[in-house]
């Protein structure tokens, strides 16, 4: 019977030194400091933020420096702390491995190409074969990619491992 500790660390959030920091577990949390407002300064105690996912599912975070306040994802957060990311539009992206939205531990998180983020198979589709889904209507699977953010329909198949093939075909020619 074996009882396992796991650590957690906190680092600073870029932008926010402070202000904020985030944990190797995902959590978010403000720091104890002192704020001016118009009646003289406020004493703001440490918090850890509870979290909700967004309407994609991924846990959000809103950040105020000064009077702006930015929504920023977790999983985000944690690869810029810990896995020291640099976000750079979508050539690379931070992947959460077991496909879990949710689960922003920094060894969930891995930073991927786009491309490699895409071609994952993630549940809840109607295939095993990431592109490929069951049409209901005409008793056939579709295969289909997005290329530069335009969809590109690959055909209807009988079976499928077609389908999938399909796909993978379409993926050489990007």
């Amino acid at each position: 019977f074996y009882i396992y500790l796991i650590m957690e660390i906190w680092k600073d959030i870029k932008g926010y030194e402070g202000i904020y920091e985030v944990s190797s577990l995902g959590r978010v949390k403000s720091l104890e400091r002192k704020v001016k407002t118009w009646y003289g300064l406020r004493k703001i105690k440490e918090k850890i933020f509870n979290q909700k996912p967004n309407k994609y599912g991924y846990l959000s975070q809103g950040l105020r420096n000064g009077t702006k306040l930015k929504m920023i994802q977790v999983h985000q957060l944690v690869a810029i702390a810990f896995l020291n990311h640099t976000p750079c539009g979508n050539k690379l992206v931070v992947d959460h491995i077991n496909d879990i939205k949710t689960d922003n531990r920094v060894e969930n998180l891995q930073v991927v190409t786009n491309r490699f983020n895409s071609c994952k198979t993630q549940g809840k589709y109607s295939s095993k074969y990431k592109g490929v889904s069951f049409c209901k209507e005409q008793k056939k699977w579709s295969a289909s990619i997005r290329i530069n953010g335009k969809l590109k329909k690959l055909g209807r198949f009988t079976n499928e491992l077609e389908a999938s093939k399909a796909y993978q075909s379409a993926l050489l020619t990007v």
